[in-house]
């Protein structure tokens, strides 16, 4: 199993020094990837339920910009994957969000994955201006749209949401991006292995992680697709203390039990994401290599 880190990029962490600092430390320590989420803001009565329960964070109220945090890491850095876990697809116009996305990929000289999501916010949805309803169909539509735009050009794309008129639209990616997909519902899982490179989940309990990895092996088996190229991404977000219920939170020797448990299940790359446990880029680096020394 590889070993990413969430790029910093919110609470303390909302900072250029530790994007700086944390992107080039972790290119240096052998990480194998720094991965930006996409949060906008914290609603003060959210109509929606946190994922993994619980309220939001205090620490995501001030998040940084993923494309911009990507472009700093690109900037410090020369052989480290970067990726996006993940972004919410649906609030972006498609060309807005290829040429984006194409932009670091083509900076980076070649080093991105892009990784997906619907959101789960319908408070987020409207601040964007984006119809919570129907919001599956825009997503798969925008994925349709992102491969028409990073196709050969000229390029046209004809939807009853967007129209793009024949045209030449660069950057193209300097590779194809692998596509990483988010989402835990059947029609997610079997979206994912029907048109994705992989999926991107969170640390569920192995036998539902199993379960849910089946229904997107099958899926691609279904699309006639070779379930041995698709990677399992996990994302993990604990707090690290004395007295916790892993893999949310615990010791680093209980944490490091569960993420071995999940490697042995199929994980092919796991994103630590230390920001809501860590006190510094030092505390959060150490704890890092830590984790990954257990595994």
């Amino acid at each position: 199993m590889e070993v990413g880190l969430a790029v910093p990029q919110y609470g303390r962490f909302a900072a250029l020094r530790s994007v700086l600092d944390v992107a080039r430390a972790a290119e240096e320590m052998g990480f194998a990837g720094l991965w930006a989420g996409d949060r906008l803001m914290t609603p003060l009565r959210p109509k929606d339920r946190y994922p993994g329960g619980g309220g939001i964070p205090e620490a995501h109220r001030v998040f940084l910009d993923p494309f911009a945090v990507l472009s700093v890491a690109a900037s410090a850095t020369s052989t480290v994957r970067l990726g996006t876990s993940a972004l919410n697809a649906c609030w972006y116009p498609p060309p807005v969000l290829a040429r984006s996305l194409a932009t670091i990929d083509h900076l980076s000289g070649g080093r991105l994955a892009a990784g997906l999501g619907l959101g789960w916010s319908s408070d987020e949805y409207a601040a964007n201006g984006v119809p919570w309803k129907d919001r599956a169909k825009r997503y798969e539509a925008t994925l349709d749209a992102l491969e028409a735009i990073w196709g050969t050009d000229p390029v046209s794309f004809e939807h009853e949401l967007w129209t793009v008129v024949p045209s030449h639209i660069e950057p193209k990616p300097a590779h194809r991006l692998p596509l990483y997909l988010a989402g835990f519902s059947e029609p997610a899982l079997r979206r994912i292995g029907r048109r994705a490179d992989g999926w991107l989940t969170g640390p569920l309990p192995i036998p539902m992680l199993t379960a849910m990895w089946r229904t997107v092996c099958e899926s691609a088996e279904q699309a006639g697709r070779d379930t041995g190229t698709l990677r399992m991404v996990m994302r993990c977000n604990p707090v690290v203390t004395d007295q916790g219920r892993p893999p949310r939170s615990g010791t680093v020797a209980e944490l490091a039990a569960y993420l071995a448990t999940a490697a042995e299940a199929g994980v092919h790359e796991l994103i630590l994401d230390l920001q809501l446990t860590a006190t510094s880029d030092q505390h959060l680096l150490e704890l890092a290599a830590d984790i990954r020394s257990r595994l």
